[in-house]
């Protein structure tokens, strides 16, 4: 082996790692709404938490990802650490994915059909299918299909790069000593650990180590421990993901790293005790592909076989280790460990804005009822709510803009779009709910006190608002295209409400039955009251865009009244309902 392997062999594995990475992120991208879906069925039930750590790992090909989305979950308070534990156990199985992707290549037949499924033969096809949808599809989600295909074909030529470089190795007897030396179980043990904690993948590895194979000179009594060790290295990047959340998220690294240190001594001890005394031949020949590939997943199906039944111990170690304080632990909201997921991100974005959004319309009912009941402990009721919302707005507003760096698929883009602007109109309800609460006590402050026409009128506008309110959180939350396609036609009724409250109110001052003080806050109130159901408005209009597939806010809404005849239907239906003419 010379300069220019070498250099071929650094090539390869840079290709290799980086095709590993595109791919991985592609199919998280891809895989989006399957995560969602999946992470949703997660139960306390640890078979369902199992396989769903599976089947997560298998679609993004990482255990590592897995692993620091579930630190981020149990940070956030998604999941418990007893669901936790079941789904790390299965992320540890689905790993195995990879190493039997790879095994592929050691195919070796005359068969031409066999030499079909070897990825030399079929992944050149995969490239170019892959770069036409890569450069000619204008589709986000082909564009990530030609993205996972071209880091597949990268990941593969890198793979042959490498077994190419290190073949002349097999001539060298160094080399082979070298492998004789990592048969000490130890030894192999740390090399896997330190290998993997470098590169943080154990993927990776294991690939590097299936390269080296087709040297000839990497023994089953070499590999064995060598994989062993690569499940402890690969806790790295959960134990690194942890730094900085709360104590759950810490003992679910601690779970992780425990789980795959227990399941190495006690099979590494099985494994040096069983060559001690049977001394299989096996043991001595050279390792294949497809060999590394069943001893991985054996290895992994073993360790979760000894474990999964004591996953409550595992949890009682975690919490030896890290230990509970006096003070309070605190759960992340929106946890940054999540944005490298962006579906699961926008997800726990959406639950935040719901509250936000309930937190603001439950704060603008109570400046209306304040209206009518005057308290100060409902005034500072409201007044809370409103630095809530701003709180709120903050933490979404900041944690938004971070994710929107993050490549996602068109839907999840457009639905990252639609929160950024709803919290602003939730923002908004909340400021006009502290302006009525303010109009609320200058009456009382000042001993202002408007006529009964005036006290009969802004009820009937009041109940419109509470209702348009409602409709549009309705529509946000639940998604209810019925209760968002209600809100425009209200908020027009809303909009003739205040004109002809004003023009009320001119008519009575003009013939001395209001004052002009009374007035100017009932102007503030009429102005307050209009903005807060055009921003409903925003909100259902937001809701309708989104399930159309349509950003343009405002040629939506000008769709919606022009001409259409259940528009025009509700439009009546809502006028009779807050009808003035008994006022």
């Amino acid at each position: 082996m010379d300069i220019f392997d070498a250099l071929s062999l650094i090539g390869g594995l840079c290709l290799f790692l980086f095709g590993m990475n595109l791919m991985g992120q592609a199919l998280e991208r891809r895989a989006g709404n399957r995560l969602r879906y999946l992470l949703e069925k997660m139960t306390t039930n640890k078979f369902a938490g199992f396989f769903t750590g599976l089947a997560v790992t298998s679609i993004i090909q990482s255990s590592s990802a897995t692993t620091v989305m579930v630190v981020g979950f149990v940070n956030s308070g998604i999941m418990t650490l007893r669901q936790a534990i079941n789904v790390i156990m299965g992320a540890n199985v689905g790993t195995t994915v990879t190493a039997w992707i790879l095994s592929l290549g050691g195919i070796e037949s005359n068969n031409a059909f066999v030499m079909l499924l070897k990825p030399s033969s079929f992944t050149p096809v995969l490239a170019l299918i892959g770069i036409i949808f890569y450069m000619f599809c204008k589709s986000n989600k082909k564009k990530d299909t030609g993205t996972i295909l071209l880091g597949f074909a990268t990941l593969m030529f890198g793979m042959d790069a490498m077994s190419a470089s290190v073949s002349g190795l097999s001539d060298i007897p160094e080399f082979g000593e070298l492998f004789i030396k990592f048969q000490n179980p130890v030894l192999g043990l740390l090399v896997g650990a330190i290998l993997t904690a470098i590169i943080q993948s154990s993927s990776a590895s294991v690939g590097i180590l299936q390269a080296l194979c087709t040297t000839g000179q990497v023994t089953y009594a070499a590999a064995i421990p060598i994989i062993m060790g690569q499940n402890i290295g690969t806790c790295i990047t959960a134990i690194l993901a942890s730094f900085g959340a709360n104590k759950n998220a810490k003992r679910a690294a601690v779970v992780h790293l425990s789980f795959n240190v227990i399941g190495s001594i006690v099979w590494l001890t099985v494994f040096v005790l069983i060559r001690a005394i049977f001394s299989p031949l096996i043991l001595t020949q050279a390792a294949s592909e497809v060999g590394i590939a069943i001893c991985h997943s054996l290895f992994n199906i073993l360790c979760t076989a000894l474990l999964l039944p004591m996953a409550g111990l595992l949890e009682k170690l975690a919490n030896l280790i890290v230990r509970d304080t006096k003070s309070p632990d605190t759960i992340t909201l929106l946890d940054e460990r999540l944005l490298s997921t962006p579906p699961v991100a926008l997800e726990r974005s959406n639950v935040l804005t719901v509250k936000m959004g309930e937190t603001a319309v439950s704060g603008l009912y109570k400046s209306l009822d304040a209206l009518v009941s005057y308290s100060p402990e409902l005034a500072k009721e409201v007044r809370e709510a409103e630095d809530e919302t701003d709180r709120y707005e903050d933490i979404l507003g900041t944690y938004l803009v971070k994710l929107s760096s993050y490549q996602m698929g068109d839907k999840d883009s457009a639905n990252a779009a639609k929160l950024l602007r709803v919290i602003g109109d939730f923002e908004r309800i909340s400021d006009h709910s502290v302006n009525i609460i303010e109009s609320a006590e200058e009456m009382r402050d000042k001993g202002i006190t408007l006529s009964e026409h005036a006290k009969t009128e802004i009820t009937v506008l009041g109940n419109a608002v509470r209702e348009i309110l409602g409709l549009s959180l309705k529509a946000f939350k639940d998604g209810d295209m019925a209760a968002a396609s209600n809100v425009e036609p209200l908020e027009q009724v809303i909009d003739g409400l205040k004109e002809t409250l004003r023009s009320r109110h001119i008519s009575r001052l003009q013939q001395g039955e209001c004052t002009i003080s009374a007035g100017f806050v009932l102007s503030d109130l009429l102005t307050n009251l209009e903005r807060v159901a055009d921003h409903c408005s925003n909100i259902a209009g937001c809701v309708i865009d989104t399930a159309q597939n349509n950003m343009n806010l405002h040629e939506s809404l000008k769709a919606v009244r022009s001409g259409d005849e259940d528009f025009k239907k509700m439009t009546k239906l809502y006028s009779d309902k807050y009808s003035l003419s008994e006022a």
